[in-house]
């Protein structure tokens, strides 16, 4: 698989996870074709994996941020609109845009910009033109409804 094929593979699908297994397909295993066992850093095509999630988080049309269960999880931006218009319904900070970063000393940090700071304004124009019931239709996976008023 090439960057330009992992990054269609998440504009494809719309919504995927970074590694972990759940409701929407797993970019890891698709470039490793096949099921992982433990962490992919320990597959054969472990480098290849690497090299390629980094080419997906450094596109800017590609959210990375927590929403599914916590996980790294991939959005394209064809989606932002949906999830703008269903953003009540996420946890609190799932829709932030994490990025993570090694500092000169070697450390490991992770940066976020808070929902709804990094929505460019043509977003959540287009957000506030779609219904609820079309933003809900057209995201392959959100949270169970929180009950909260319509």
């Amino acid at each position: 698989m090439t960057s330009r094929q992992a990054i269609a593979f998440v504009q494809q699908h719309g919504m995927v996870l970074q590694s972990a297994r759940g409701a929407v397909p797993n970019l890891a295993e698709a470039i490793a074709g096949e099921p992982i066992r433990g962490s992919w850093w320990g597959h054969p095509r472990g480098r290849e994996i690497f090299r390629l999630l980094q080419s997906v988080v450094d596109c800017p049309d590609i959210l990375v941020c927590r929403l599914i269960d916590g996980k790294v999880t991939f959005v394209h931006r064809r989606l932002w609109a949906a999830l703008v218009r269903c953003a009540p319904d996420f946890p609190k900070g799932a829709l932030d845009w994490t990025k993570e970063e090694h500092t000169p000393s070697g450390k490991h940090v992770t940066r976020r910009t808070a929902f709804p700071e990094w929505v460019p304004p043509e977003v959540l124009k287009e957000s506030e033109q779609i219904g609820e019931r079309e933003a809900e239709r057209l995201l392959p996976w959100k949270p169970k409804k929180s009950g909260r008023p319509r």
